[in-house]
């Protein structure tokens, strides 16, 4: 079935919305919601997609007002917001990023339904938290991974405070289940973030950069080098840390020379990227000894 646009979903859920049905509408129109998930990359002009997001964002966080427990609403908000910190916030304002992080791995988790509850606890240890993610298959994996995107984002941009890197005991083993279920999952999305967290990591905090590397050329096949975010943090993280400048241009290059738009389904990601990348390879003095 042909895509709808998230201006025509809003089109079909507004008049029920002023009626006060929108939980109806909700409820009547289950595919009308992971067509939002879509739409928020399909996008290409990335100045549209900067100026129109957060509106998107607010109108979906309405209709949760009216179907508080409708994981399909929950799941596109976590998606939402990790991709809006992401792509447009991040780079200028890390602790508003850091707050948009947290919204969406707090979405994301309730989006898990029931089966996510046990990550809202405290005090967890590993081996209570492999147990509970046994339970979460294929259907939770979206949501798992966005939760966990979001939560990984926030700890990158957090180092500095003890109970961000105490938090990676949770989110590692997530993210190992996410890859046993489904290692493909957009375009190889699970493979970039292990790999940024092998990389980022010093190995007595338990990087590994040869591990790191398998992740990114794992995901350049499972994206048939499409999928320009592999070419960007492989570049920033793995190339960075082993000084391999040559890799680094390498990988920027391809991204700067590509197309966004042979990945219809990621070309916001793809655009953004190219831009991301223009701005790291004028830096590569600095980066580089």
């Amino acid at each position: 079935m042909k895509r709808m646009t998230l201006k025509f979903v809003i089109i079909l859920l507004l008049p029920p919305f002023f009626c006060g049905c929108v939980g109806m509408a909700l409820r009547l129109s289950p595919s009308l919601l992971p067509n939002l998930t879509q739409t928020f990359f399909e996008e290409c002009d990335s100045d549209l997609a900067r100026q129109s997001l957060p509106a998107d964002l607010k109108l979906m966080e309405g209709l949760l007002k009216n179907a508080p427990d409708n994981r399909r609403l929950l799941t596109s908000l976590s998606m939402g917001f990790t991709g809006y910190a992401m792509l447009f916030v991040e780079d200028e304002d890390e602790e508003r990023a850091s707050l948009f992080y947290i919204r969406a791995r707090d979405y994301g988790i309730r989006g898990l339904g029931p089966k996510g509850l046990f990550l809202k606890k405290s005090g967890l240890n590993e081996e209570d938290i492999r147990a509970d993610l046994s339970r979460l298959g294929e259907k939770e994996v979206e949501a798992l991974f966005w939760t966990i995107m979001a939560w990984n984002s926030w700890i990158n941009l957090n180092l500095d405070k003890p109970t961000a890197l105490a938090e990676l005991t949770i989110t590692q083993p997530c993210l190992e289940r996410i890859l046993q279920i489904k290692p493909d999952f957009f375009y190889g999305a699970p493979h970039v973030l292990m790999g940024t967290l092998l990389a980022a990591r010093p190995a007595l905090m338990g990087g590994n950069a040869g591990k790191a590397k398998k992740c990114f050329e794992e995901a350049m096949e499972i994206g048939q080098g499409r999928f320009f975010l592999v070419h960007y943090y492989f570049a920033r993280y793995y190339a960075v840390r082993t000084q391999n400048r040559q890799l680094f241009i390498s990988l920027l290059q391809d991204v700067i020379q590509g197309h966004p738009d042979e990945l219809k389904d990621a070309c916001l990601i793809n655009t953004v990227m190219k831009q991301k990348a223009i701005k790291l390879l004028a830096e590569s003095d600095d980066l580089f000894f």
